[in-house]
Order: C-alpha cells, then sequence, then structure tokens
C-alpha cells in the first residue's frame, strides 16, 4: 500500500493518530495492481493500467447513463 501510495495511485486518509485509513474502493485498486505487479508489471505501468481501467469503467457507466435517459426522452415523445 505504501509503494502505491507513493506512487500516487492511492492516498490514504490519516486518522488523528496518524494511522494510514483506506477506503474500501482504495483497496479495490490497490488489489487490482497487486494482481498486476504479482504478474510481472512494473508498479508504474500496474498504476497506469489500473487508472485507465477506472476511467474506463466510469465511462462506460455515464454512457449507460445518457443511453437510458435518451430511451426515456425517446418513449415519452412517441407517447
Amino acid at each position: 500500500l505504501r509503494a502505491l501510495g507513493d506512487a500516487r495511485l492511492i492516498t490514504p486518509l490519516r486518522s488523528a493518530g496518524g494511522h494510514r485509513r483506506y477506503s474500501r474502493y482504495q483497496l479495490r485498486i490497490a488489489a487490482r495492481a497487486r494482481e498486476l505487479v504479482d504478474g510481472g508489471t512494473p508498479i508504474e505501468a500496474a498504476c497506469r493500467i489500473v487508472i485507465l481501467e477506472d476511467q474506463l469503467e466510469e465511462a462506460q457507466r455515464l454512457n449507460a447513463e445518457y443511453r437510458r435517459a435518451a430511451d426515456s426522452t425517446n418513449v415519452a415523445r412517441d407517447s
């Protein structure tokens, strides 16, 4: 986790006592990066891949949302 923080893939919050606190999302991202690194991918490349995968997932989610909105507009207009 510290190496991923050093690579600026994830930035943990800090508790009042200075302990690192990671969200579930950050842990999921870290686990994916670890899979890539364990498979022989350099950490910098693994971080870039994880970022791109995350961006793709968000773009697909938004695209599906826009399509649903457009479909509901078309259905209402056709009625």
